[in-house]
Parts: structure tokens; C-alpha cells; sequence
């Protein structure tokens, strides 16, 4: 019985060409991933299994769509890639580190819109030319019109540090 053919390593570099460098500031929203979808190449299979699944944490299903969206410029001893992951109920974009030979120095979810019971949780960010990652997140009810209660809104600050790891900022 012939055995199944693995499929062959993607190189590094050529995962990091599906993403590219886009000047700062730029800001995260939820339709942004439309226009990176249109610019950029879509991620094969075999880029995904290889290097995006190992760091989500979860599985992928017949729903999920992953779309390349970017990479941070002029981020010298580490690459900063940012990816939106599409699941059922669930839009997220990703900012993701790695060293210089393609290993994970962090991950974080800095923007997207999650649906949980009858809440909807949207997140908006910006990321300045200093690193700096300014996230406002809002809430809304799913089955009301009311727009976002400002009083359910949140403000953080991440900053990505020039070893590439993504801190909160106080």
C-alpha cells in the first residue's frame, strides 16, 4: 500500500512574501480585511497548516478562512506579520512575531468582532509608527438596534517592543 505524500516544507521567507509591508499608522476595522483580501494572494493550505495552526491554539473547520493581510515595516531583528482568521461567529486579526529563523516570539488578537450569546463584542485598532497599538472595544446587544453602550466600551494600549514581544502598556 503506497504511503500518502507529505506534503513539502514551505519555506519561511516565501510564507512572509503573502504579506506585505504596509506604512504605519494604519487602522484595523472590521471591513479592513476586504481590502487585504483583494491586494493580497490568499495563504495556501499547506502555509497555513505549517505555520499559522501551530500557534492558534485551535482547530480549523469546513468555516474558517484565514486572509494575509500585512507586515509591519523596518522591524529589523524579527518579523511582525498581522492575519484576520474568519470562523464561525468569530473575525479576529492576529498580530503575530517571530524571530528571525521563523520561530514564535508572541501573538495577539488586537481587533475583530465576536458574537457570544445575544453580545457582540467589536474591536477597532490602530497601530502607530512608534509600535504603539491603541485597541477600543465596544459592546451591543445582537437583537437591538441601540448601537454600542458606551459604558460597556474598553480602552487598552499594547506596544510591540523591538525584540518583538507585544506588552500591554499602563
Amino acid at each position: 500500500m503506497d504511503k500518502p505524500k507529505r506534503q513539502p516544507k514551505v519555506s519561511f521567507s516565501h510564507f512572509l512574501d503573502k504579506f506585505p509591508e504596509v506604512p504605519l499608522p494604519i487602522t484595523l476595522a472590521e471591513e479592513a480585511h476586504h481590502a487585504f483580501s483583494q491586494k493580497n494572494d490568499p495563504l495556501p493550505a499547506a502555509m497555513i497548516e505549517q505555520f499559522i495552526l501551530p500557534i492558534e491554539g485551535q482547530p480549523m473547520d469546513d468555516y474558517t478562512e484565514f486572509v494575509p493581510c500585512m507586515r509591519i515595516p523596518d522591524t529589523h531583528d524579527f518579523h511582525a506579520i498581522i492575519y484576520w482568521r474568519a470562523m464561525l461567529m468569530s473575525y479576529q486579526y492576529s498580530l503575530v512575531t517571530f524571530n528571525k529563523k521563523g520561530e514564535l516570539i508572541d501573538k495577539r488578537v488586537i481587533a475583530g468582532t465576536i458574537s457570544q450569546g445575544g453580545t457582540l463584542t467589536t474591536s477597532v485598532a490602530t497601530i502607530e509608527d512608534d509600535w504603539m497599538i491603541y485597541i477600543v472595544s465596544g459592546q451591543s446587544q445582537a437583537n437591538q438596534n441601540k448601537g454600542f453602550d458606551p459604558t460597556k466600551s474598553t480602552a487598552n494600549r499594547l506596544e510591540l517592543l523591538p525584540e518583538g514581544q507585544i506588552t500591554e502598556h499602563i
